[in-house]
């Protein structure tokens, strides 16, 4: 008889990696935050002009993230970049006063460290964030954040990601003198949202025959709809659309029918208000919409997940993945695949 430990069970790994989460997170702040809030002097004193932001794939959506919070929070402009300017096409911009932040769990892609040296090579000052202090990203970079989630072997990112966020956001407050206690509830409630898994499960069946799925937010909501989406597509390998509401209402609304599944992520705040228009024009045309967010919102949809209400908006997104990477899981599981490992992907994908 087989040694029950030996067994692979699917999605064991992914499932163990999603619990670390609210140890990760108060890692991060225990540990993390003296050396994030350092970095931030030190690169706050040299008044960068604007951001640039790099990164691909899960990384990318925590770069948008970090985009919302220097645009609101710190006034400058931020943009995300586009690597084969300089990796392919040999650009050689004037990066002289900007920053230069390239975002990655493994801190290995020759095209993210190819554009950062090149960045640097351009006068900017350059900053990696990544799970790993001895990757080359890190080496060719100026300045380093590790985010502390310690080996992650599923082949979804999960604890990288929230850890990636959280950073960001400390590193942001710290370029503006600010202290970071809007994150201090984060780990409690990461916690208390992770522990109600039996209400995801449940919404889980609603998608276990999906042929694809609409996902959109507006404002620091939309990399969470970005993220659960690319989460859905390569652990269920069902499309799935990510779509800032403003845009959706552009076209791709018609796409939308009584039978079409829709996840909204509605922040409570800005972002949640700037949604409403387009949660009106979704449930007018009948679409099976379910909502992770307020509980009023939750309460007036098919279906959903309610949130912890009363947090920051611009830390929302850290809690706001957390029942989505479970529907990922719980979709995964019910569809007889592995989550763990998704055919055709590799932990480091290496683009150049």
């Amino acid at each position: 008889m087989s040694d029950p430990q030996t067994v692979s069970v699917p999605g064991r790994i992914m499932s163990a990696e999603m619990a670390e989460q609210p140890a990760v997170l108060q890692r991060i702040l225990d540990e993390g935050a003296p050396a994030i809030r350092e970095i931030a002097a030190q690169i706050a004193a040299r008044n960068p002009r604007f951001v640039l932001l790099t990164a691909r794939g899960t990384s990318d959506n925590a770069a948008l993230y970090a985009k919302y919070l220097i645009e609101v929070l710190l006034g400058k402009p931020a943009g995300l970049t586009s690597m084969s300017t300089t990796t392919a096409y040999g650009a050689k911009p004037d990066l002289a006063d900007c920053l230069v932040i390239t975002v990655s769990q493994s801190g290995g892609s020759p095209d993210l460290v190819a554009s950062t040296r090149a960045a640097r090579e351009a006068g900017a000052i350059t900053l990696a964030v990544t799970n790993n202090a001895a990757s080359p990203l890190a080496e060719v970079s100026e300045f380093h954040i590790d985010v502390l989630a310690g080996p992650e072997k599923a082949l979804p990112a999960t604890k990288t990601y929230t850890a990636e966020l959280l950073a960001l956001y400390l590193f942001v407050e710290g370029l503006r003198g600010g202290d970071g206690s809007a994150a201090k509830v984060l780990p409690e409630l990461a916690a208390g949202i992770l522990a109600r898994q039996g209400e995801v499960k449940d919404l889980a069946e609603r998608y276990r025959f999906a042929q694809r799925l609409v996902i959109t937010s507006r404002g620091y909501g939309y990399p969470t709809a970005r993220e659960a989406a690319l989460k859905l597509m390569e652990t269920t390998y069902i499309p799935a659309s990510p779509f800032s509401g403003a845009d959706l209402l552009h076209g791709p609304l018609a796409m939308v029918d009584n039978v079409s599944p829709v996840i909204a992520i509605v922040p409570d705040g800005k972002g949640g208000e700037a949604l409403q228009p387009v949660l009106d024009r979704l449930r007018g045309r009948g679409a099976d919409l379910v909502v992770i967010g307020q509980q009023a919102q939750v309460e007036a949809a098919s279906a959903g997940f309610a949130l912890p209400a009363g947090v920051p908006e611009e830390v929302q997104p850290i809690l706001e993945i957390l029942p989505l990477q479970l529907l990922a899981y719980e979709v995964t599981i019910a569809r007889g695949q592995d989550p763990d490992a998704p055919r055709a992907l590799a932990k480091v994908t290496e683009t150049h």
